[in-house]
């Protein structure tokens, strides 16, 4: 783990993956224009290949030089929430290959709200396709030490930005017609999104060949069981080995040495940067389930329930 931007950009520059610290979660970065940095990123991450990419750069006058941007609400978004956790979805030009995009018209581009990670991008000749620093499925990485541990002996720097001040990953929106669409909810709101541009299309995730980066059904697991209850059902397991994930407030059925609550003051944001930090913590504990209830359907909660539901689905 380093600071070291000259060595990113020399490893980036070889065709070398890289991870890499956003607001939104660590990413595992490589060169989107190399076909061949691309399938080092899906190979890293045990990612399939119909699972497509977010393409990371520093400025939207970037954006035009892979996309073609002829809707006004791509610009009145990008000026209000860029660099921010907004990825938006756009018809690609044919420098982007198709194994970014999985063969898709479109590609997923953000500009990351993080001065190391942007210091880097401005130091590049080509934008960075930067899915998350984890194996496919596993919950998301918050912090450098998260990556190390994960992939740490699969790449040859992490950049280490500390803690992600977002938490989960970005909000992706799309255009047809006069739609808005969100594609997968994040650390951008809704109800911020719909000041801007109106109302949106929600589309709920997908099993295969999705339209757009994370929005497979499973997804963001723990690797023990996660079950999800409501705070007001009993909890009537007889195994003691137990955990807890709430929202503010703490169950009595279980010992409170094993419970975490992602905002006791109810803070949807502070709820949010916390999400896969805690889940982590109670997944490398002694325990052999963890139990979780969903957060009240609003602002980030949209979002928090949206990978807690995610986390629970199982084969």
């Amino acid at each position: 783990m380093s600071k070291d931007i000259e060595l990113a950009v020399k490893l980036l520059n070889a065709g070398e993956v890289v991870g890499i610290p956003t607001e939104t979660v660590y990413g595992l970065a490589g060169n989107a224009l190399n076909t061949d940095a691309v399938a080092r990123i899906f190979e890293v991450k045990n990612r399939p290949t119909f699972d497509p990419l977010i393409v990371h750069t520093h400025s939207i006058e970037q954006f035009e030089k892979y996309v073609n941007v002829t809707d006004e609400r791509v610009y009145a978004l990008a000026e209000k929430f860029m660099p921010g956790p907004l990825t938006l979805l756009l018809p690609r030009k044919e420098i982007i290959p198709d194994l970014v995009t999985s063969g898709l018209d479109t590609v997923a581009f953000r500009i990351p709200n993080h001065p190391l990670t942007l210091q880097l991008l401005r130091q590049l000749d080509f934008p960075l396709a930067a899915p998350s620093a984890n194996p496919f499925g596993y919950i998301s990485p918050t912090s450098a030490l998260h990556v190390n541990h994960q992939l740490g002996e699969q790449i040859n720097l992490i950049l280490d930005g500390g803690e992600c001040q977002v938490g989960i990953e970005s909000t992706i929106v799309g255009f047809a017609g006069n739609e808005t669409i969100v594609y997968r909810k994040g650390g951008l709101s809704i109800e911020e999104i719909e000041n801007v541009v109106g109302k949106v299309q929600i589309i709920e995730h997908s099993s295969s060949n999705p339209q757009a980066p994370g929005m497979l059904k499973s997804h963001y697991a723990p690797r023990k069981p996660l079950l999800l209850t409501s705070h007001d059902s009993e909890i009537t397991s007889s195994n003691e080995k137990v955990a807890y994930l709430g929202f503010n407030e703490l169950r009595a059925d279980i010992s409170a040495e094993n419970q975490l609550l992602l905002s006791p003051s109810g803070n949807f944001k502070e709820a949010a940067k916390n999400l896969f930090a805690y889940l982590r913590d109670l997944d490398n504990r002694n325990v052999e389930v963890i139990y979780t209830s969903l957060l009240p359907e609003k602002d980030l909660g949209r979002a928090i329930n949206d990978r807690i539901r995610r986390a629970t689905v199982k084969d």
